[in-house]
């Protein structure tokens, strides 16, 4: 079966930024009729009612025209903006579940179900026919790990066992089984690789899950190697990002005097005047499986790198964009000073030059997954682990 290959190139087809990054976040896998379709529809893109109903009229006229892999993405697209209560939303999400599955040609055998903490975290492995390492992979705050076969696919293809799954929060954990993410990452993590009876791995984390892969490798022995794509030192710096300085302070000082209601009131008046904050709000109870905005935010504030990096005993790999318009810049600094315990502290930055500026590097994933397999080449070979 043939497969569309990563997609090289960072576009301008939306003048918000936020709005630009998931279009392109969709080409980064298959660009080739994907693009034309974007730029069809984007002069309509100015609302997220305006975006779902552009994307889904997408994704039934590629279905119409055969093109079914670019029906999964136009759906996830569309769905991608739908809150949590959209009648809508269980439907798009198997279609695309269903899609990719189909397209990639996954069987049975490559899926996975861990059993944790009464439930099962669902996911994926594929496995190289003599593999250099073992990559365990998995997101972050919005992302589903379908939208990952063909990262996985392609780490595959370049000699590795790939295991990826979704964790609390996540994916079918938090839209079928109602499991809210928990900053206590290690565990979800100990229960793949208990499952899976593996050791010595390399850990890599996906955009929050920069985040999460510190947080999990401060407490379990068996990962050997952690890579942060990005890095993501301080939730709730990234959440607030949108906003003026001023207000950043106001919400943190708010958050400190338990003052709910009062910044309850905030984000709704902010929300009334930036759609993308009503959209993260709400995406971030929904996750964390709390109510309120400020219970959102006083959740999002655990996820966190500070307290625990000094663990670190792991040779570290930290990514980073330099235009990433989620992930301030500083954390990448503020991430490699804290792991004085590490084995070895190794740091990249995406440039516009490389097409891979923002988050996760999205416009360049061949060339992040070359440097993911040089660096994991390059460790090995000098701490005597392979």
């Amino acid at each position: 079966m043939s497969m569309p290959a990563l997609h090289v190139g960072y576009h301008d087809l939306n003048p918000d930024i936020s709005l630009n990054f998931q279009l392109n976040r969709w080409l980064g896998y298959d660009a080739e009729t994907l693009l034309a379709d974007m730029r069809d529809v984007a002069p309509r893109l100015t609302t997220y009612p305006a975006w779902i109903a552009a994307f889904l009229g997408l994704a039934e006229r590629a279905l119409a025209d055969g093109r079914r892999l670019d029906a999964a993405y136009h759906t996830r697209c569309a769905e991608f903006f739908m809150p949590p209560s959209d009648p809508r939303r269980p439907g798009c999400r198997e279609r695309f579940i269903g899609l990719m599955r189909e397209g990639f040609g996954v069987t049975a055998a490559q899926t996975i179900q861990v059993p944790y903490a009464g439930v099962a975290l669902p996911g994926y492995r594929f496995t190289a026919p003599r593999p250099r390492d073992t990559i365990v992979l998995f997101g972050g705050f919005d992302s589903y790990i379908e939208e990952f076969i063909p990262t996985l696919l392609a780490l595959r293809d370049a000699g590795f066992d790939v295991v990826a799954f979704e964790g609390p929060g996540q994916g079918s954990v938090i839209e079928n089984l109602g499991v809210p993410m928990t900053p206590d990452w290690h565990l979800p993590v100990a229960a793949v690789l208990d499952h899976l009876q593996l050791s010595n791995v390399t850990l890599l984390g996906i955009s929050l899950g920069g985040c999460l892969v510190v947080r999990a490798a401060a407490y379990e022995p068996r990962v050997a190697r952690v890579v942060a794509l990005d890095i993501l030192t301080d939730f709730l710096e990234c959440l607030l990002r949108q906003t003026p300085g001023p207000a950043r302070l106001l919400v943190r000082g708010l958050l400190r005097a338990g003052a709910g209601p009062v910044l309850d009131a905030a984000i709704a008046a902010a929300a009334r005047r930036q759609p993308v904050v009503e959209w993260g709000m709400t995406q971030a109870m929904h996750v964390f499986g709390v109510k309120t905005p400020h219970a959102a935010l006083a959740a999002a504030a655990q996820y966190r790198t500070g307290d625990v990096s000094a663990r670190l005993t792991q040779d570290v790999l930290l990514c980073a964009g330099a235009e990433d318009h989620y992930v301030p810049l500083h954390q990448l600094y503020d991430q490699a000073r804290w792991l004085t315990g590490a084995r070895s502290v190794t740091t990249r930055v995406f440039t516009r030059a490389d097409q891979a500026q923002n988050h996760c590097q999205i416009g360049n994933l061949p060339l992040a997954l070359r440097t993911i397999g040089a660096w994991i080449d390059l460790t090995l070979a000098t701490s005597g682990h392979r």
